[in-house]
């Protein structure tokens, strides 16, 4: 199969596969299927006869080795409705012609390691195994709606331009993996829209040069293997794990095998479904990662990984998992959208080291919801995560709102301090709220004032000179001794004894309190940066 054969078909070929000669010869389809027979028919196990039976060899003879076309006509494989028997190997082969199978049925293995070719198509097929580890295409490569038993194996291949699994159904193989994709490079774009996989989808190191779209795809895990693997993957735009908008005819996606929609509007839809843990470690996106709608059912010791991505946006918009956790600590995003019912309960959020630069929250995710969040992440006190939202609301001109974070940050770190240090945190929370709301401080000094102005008010004490002292006043007196450091002329020229010298030490002493939580206040509003 190494020297191209002359125009003339083998002998032995049956009546199907001379049909399917000419038809490569005429780059017109070889059509072997009876009338009306519908889509499911490659995957029902109705038994299909020698009429429309190829076998393998004589197919990988007419892309290998195949006649010249017909003069004015372009050789090309389009097959519909075949069984192909016996086991396709191309492995390390040139395939020149362009291939199409469509709802054929294949026997036994495809496989295509090491193979280049150009564009190919294998449309609502059934497959045993694709075996394709370093396939090389200078086109698509085409697997929609096809069926595969034991695995699908693109490691380290290379899709000159786009990758089409959708509404595919891939099993697990004896390893426990439906795709294996390490280190695959797709030029383009990666539409696995509705794909249904039982196994661990591996697209660790993975490249793909525009979108990846999982729209409405079903992904669950088996022995112990993960639902989607995929830490390192680089996606120059959009990485899309969200539900997908349904045409109300068929129930189809809204734009068949194309770029689909996301539902908006309330329309019929079917959600991005993992069953079992996922893992997007170290992802590069180049524009956003998108969870709209998306539903997780996972173990209690399982999670969904989003450790150390980084992206301009974050989309996390589906529904929080009943079980497991959700871990995006290290993630770099810019804008953070999100419901507070996307997120899980305490001790089943782990958001260390998250750096976010703004905030779009969807639906009514109120301040006291945030903050929610946050304690739901930090089952021990950390100051970073309070620190990082009070950062973002007053970059965002949310001034009160970031004091109230900061005010809640003194709260919960309160908790984690000694006893006396906890009285003094408590004392500051009372009186002046930490310096987080100074009006607060201002009423507690009126009010002093006025109560110690009423105080000495009926009482002129002796001055400590009788020939060197001020003019008495009460109000101002008091005054004077509930501003430290400031000196307005009155505190030590009287002479006070008794409950008086006790009533003077007090309002000291309230002074000094008030002034060191006020100014404790002030500095944290001053080190905004």
């Amino acid at each position: 199969m190494t020297e191209v054969m002359t125009d003339a078909p083998p002998g032995d070929l049956t009546e199907a596969e001379r049909d399917m000669w000419e038809t490569f010869r005429g780059g017109t389809v070889c059509d072997l299927r009876p009338p009306a027979e519908g889509p499911e028919a490659p995957h029902d196990g109705s038994p299909w006869g020698p009429e429309r039976s190829v076998r393998a060899e004589v197919v990988a003879l007419l892309l290998l080795a195949g006649p010249a076309p017909v003069p004015g006509r372009v050789g090309c494989l389009k097959l519909r409705g075949a069984r192909i028997t016996g086991r396709l190997d191309l492995s390390g082969g040139t395939v020149a012609p362009y291939v199409e199978i469509r709802s054929c049925r294949f026997d036994d293995d495809v496989r295509l390691s090491e193979t280049r070719c150009g564009t190919l198509r294998l449309h609502n097929c059934a497959i045993p195994r694709l075996e394709a580890a370093r396939l090389h295409t200078e086109g698509d490569l085409h697997l929609v709606a096809s069926r595969v038993a034991r695995g699908i194996r693109l490691t380290d291949a290379q899709i000159g331009t786009d990758l089409l699994v959708g509404r595919a159904v891939v099993r697990a193989d004896h390893r426990g993996l439906a795709i294996s994709a390490d280190g695959i490079s797709v030029a383009q774009d990666l539409h696995a829209d509705m794909v249904e996989t039982h196994g661990e989808v591996s697209l660790r190191g993975a490249k793909v040069g525009a979108s990846m779209s999982m729209r409405g795809a079903r992904l669950t895990a088996v022995g112990g293997q993960r639902a989607l693997n995929a830490p390192t993957l680089t996606v120059e735009r959009t990485l899309y794990l969200t539900s997908i908008a349904l045409t109300t005819a068929n129930g189809g996606p809204a734009f068949g095998n194309g770029w689909s929609r996301t539902p908006t509007n309330g329309g019929p839809g079917r959600a991005f479904e993992c069953r079992g843990p996922l893992r997007l470690d170290d992802g590069r996106f180049g524009d956003s990662v998108d969870f709209y709608g998306a539903r997780f059912e996972l173990a209690p010791d399982q999670e969904v990984s989003l450790r150390r991505i980084q992206t301009p946006e974050f989309r996390f918009v589906g529904e929080a998992p009943e079980r497991g956790r959700v871990v995006v600590s290290g993630s770099k995003v810019d804008k953070l959208v999100d419901r507070h019912t996307s997120w899980p309960g305490p001790g089943r959020l782990s958001m260390e080291g998250f750096v976010y630069e703004k905030v779009a929250p969807r639906g009514d995710f109120t301040l006291a919801r945030r903050l929610a969040w946050v304690e739901a992440a930090t089952p021990e006190y950390s100051p970073e995560p309070y620190e990082r939202l009070a950062t973002v609301l007053r970059d965002g001109g949310e001034d009160a709102e970031a004091r109230e974070v900061l005010l809640a940050k003194q709260r919960r770190r309160r908790a984690t301090l000694p006893p006396a240090a906890r009285a003094w945190g408590l004392l500051q929370d009372w009186t002046v709220v930490y310096g987080y709301r100074p009006g607060r401080a201002a009423l507690w000094m009126a009010l002093l004032w006025a109560a110690g102005a009423l105080l000495f008010l009926g009482h002129r004490p002796e001055p400590v000179k009788a020939d060197e002292h001020p003019h008495w006043n009460a109000a101002l007196y008091a005054l004077d001794l509930l501003l430290p450091v400031i000196n307005l002329g009155q505190e030590g020229h009287w002479k006070m004894a008794g409950g008086w010298q006790w009533g003077s030490a007090a309002l000291v002493l309230l002074g000094w309190i008030l002034a060191t939580t006020v100014a404790a206040g002030a500095s944290r509003l001053l080190r905004r940066g």
